[in-house]
């Protein structure tokens, strides 16, 4: 069994878009003949009569001469080229045209890729079995018939066409050159209307195939599956361990910055928010650092090792967790419950310096319900 009969799933959205960004898109070389030969034929007669016009003023410019002519051997190779150079200022700009459109076709079918890894040089491409391998694959073979089937059909048709329509261009040598031109052009335009059916036909046929070979030629094996699934979960954990390596460093940093705070509210064991107050440089308290389980326990560590004060006061805590930043100002609906704990802490450290009496007993604190993450409305 080969690789390819291995591959029977679809492939993924993470395989197409790496297809595209190398470059493997369906393209579809009949539709961007048909549409070129199409414009081109159009551009052709909506412009004959003024073409007529202008071969039939080129080929009378082209065929006088002089004796001053005759005697100048240098005559002929200017006027040659100066009816070569006149050719070209209409067919360039066709050309031109022609593939713009085609290359429009062309982005139609597949849509617009910009990347130069198709050309990247590849020395497995100078291989001698694998570019064998490469020149009998499903894809070239294909092509390889269509391209025959094609040539073959094209031109049994203009042989054909040629056949019945001779003595339509041997009359042509004995009408004027006015109206030669303008029968022979009325019979080449049967002939391309003839190619154009045909080109239509394979068109048809050719960009829902050329799908098929592509999305045939990325199905995936239930093996490649598994190991995208693999890279993707690794990018994912690799993206975790980036995202807990920098909660560990907000973490340290907090954990540094607790002996500058004024005090550490808790709850008592689940969480801790360790805030700081300088009328001087802040408008309000802001928290300097906060935690939950062990994290909440590191900080009240902390904070008794800096002789900072811990105090008891669940609803707050929760609150000013659940709703406050760390460097940020608490939230203006705690103004007033923090201030009540700051000035508690204020008479707590004038007190054991012996300024005032120690005071009493936290007060009740004045946090709103709808701010403590525990409360359950209607209790």
């Amino acid at each position: 069994m080969s690789d390819q009969d291995n591959k029977q799933l679809p492939a993924s959205a993470r395989k197409l878009q790496k297809a595209r960004e190398d470059g493997q898109i369906a393209r579809s070389r009949d539709f961007g003949h048909l549409a070129a030969i199409a414009v081109g034929g159009g551009v052709l007669v909506a412009g004959a009569p003024t073409a007529s016009a202008w071969l039939r003023d080129l080929l009378a410019s082209g065929l006088t001469f002089n004796a001053s002519s005759v005697q100048n051997t240098g005559f002929m190779g200017e006027r040659l080229l100066d009816l070569a150079m006149k050719m070209l200022m209409i067919v360039v700009p066709m050309g031109a045209l022609m593939a713009l459109v085609g290359i429009g076709a062309s982005i139609a079918i597949g849509g617009w890729v910009w990347t130069f890894k198709p050309m990247t040089p590849d020395l497995m491409k100078l291989n001698p079995i694998s570019g064998i391998g490469r020149l009998f694959s499903k894809q070239q073979l294909i092509d390889a018939l269509k391209a025959s089937l094609l040539a073959l059909i094209l031109g049994t048709i203009g042989a054909f066409y040629l056949k019945g329509h001779v003595e339509s261009f041997g009359g042509a040598l004995a009408m004027p050159l006015p109206a030669a031109l303008s029968h022979a052009g009325s019979v080449i335009l049967g002939g391309l209307v003839l190619l154009l059916v045909a080109l239509v036909v394979f068109a048809v046929v050719d960009v829902p195939l050329q799908k098929y070979l592509h999305a045939n030629k990325l199905k995936m094996s239930h093996e490649e599956v598994k190991q995208e699934h693999k890279d993707i979960e690794g990018n994912m954990e690799m993206k975790a361990k980036i995202r807990q390596r920098m909660r560990e460093v907000a973490n340290r940093r907090m954990i540094a910055a607790v002996p500058s705070a004024d005090l550490v509210v808790m709850n008592p064991t689940h969480y801790a928010v360790a805030l700081k107050y300088d009328e001087a440089a802040m408008g309000a308290p802001r928290v300097i650092a906060k935690g939950a389980d062990l994290m909440a326990m590191k900080i009240r560590d902390v904070a008794k090792e800096a002789q900072v004060p811990v105090l008891q006061a669940p609803v707050l805590a929760r609150a000013l967790y659940a709703h406050a930043e760390v460097d940020r100002e608490i939230p203006a609906a705690l103004f007033s419950a923090v201030a009540q704990v700051l000035a508690y802490v204020y008479q707590l450290r004038a007190a054991l310096a012996g300024r005032m009496a120690m005071p009493g007993a936290l007060p009740e604190l004045n946090v709103p319900v709808e701010l403590d993450p525990h409360h359950k409305p209607g209790r």
